[in-house]
């Protein structure tokens, strides 16, 4: 925890030049209503994109290097949303592939495909394809792809968004308090919020001493 609470200020003095251009309501929105601190002190950090959209392939060599370099304390995490149409086959896709282990891989080379290929995924084989490429069996993906945990888990997500009230792609959630739209989604407004985040958990532990 001392290390955590030594990141935090190093995070918040060596980057004060760049953190007071980010105000709330231009850069960032805060919720009205926020959750209840995790007890172990993990910030979440969660991405809300869609292979379907062009600035989410833009932002992505950002968001993995950021990913990459991520504070140990800070869980990260991507939902897929799901607009209709062409969407909610790719969303279920996504899913799939975490649920088969194989998401860390294929998310990078979906979007090559999408996006540099050019290819076009217009049914559950097609994805099952792709995603066989990944080392997993084509029969246990579409299972998965099938499955009531799937929809379950997508429902789940698709109320997070909603609650969120997300309204386009991509955005980024830090610790269900603040929504960085995408309209100026960086990730130096990301780093912001979390040493804001990681600021407020050290004055809970010295509050706590």
């Amino acid at each position: 925890m001392i290390k955590k609470i030594l990141l935090a200020s190093v995070l918040l003095l060596g980057s004060q030049f760049v953190f007071a251009q980010f105000e709330e309501g231009t850069h960032y929105i805060k919720f009205g209503q926020v959750p209840a601190q995790s007890d172990d002190g993990t910030i979440e950090v969660t991405e809300v994109f869609s292979y379907l959209c062009s600035h989410c392939n833009t932002l992505e060599p950002y968001v993995e290097n950021w990913h990459e370099r991520q504070p140990d304390n800070v869980k990260f995490s991507r939902i897929h949303v799901d607009f209709g149409g062409a969407s909610t086959l790719m969303a279920k896709g996504y899913i799939a592939s975490e649920m088969t282990g194989i998401v860390e891989q294929s998310h990078p080379a979906m979007m090559d495909a999408i996006w540099k290929q050019r290819k076009q995924f217009r049914n559950a084989d097609q994805l099952a394809d792709f995603y066989s490429n990944f080392g997993v069996e084509k029969e246990r993906f579409l299972a998965n792809l099938n499955s009531f945990a799937l929809d379950s888990q997508m429902r789940r997500s698709m109320q997070n968004v909603k609650n969120w009230g997300v309204t386009g792609t991509p955005c980024i959630i830090v610790n269900g308090k603040y929504l960085v739209p995408n309209t100026s989604v960086t990730m130096d407004v990301v780093d912001y919020l979390v040493a804001k985040e990681m600021e407020t958990t050290a004055g809970q532990v010295s509050l706590s001493q």
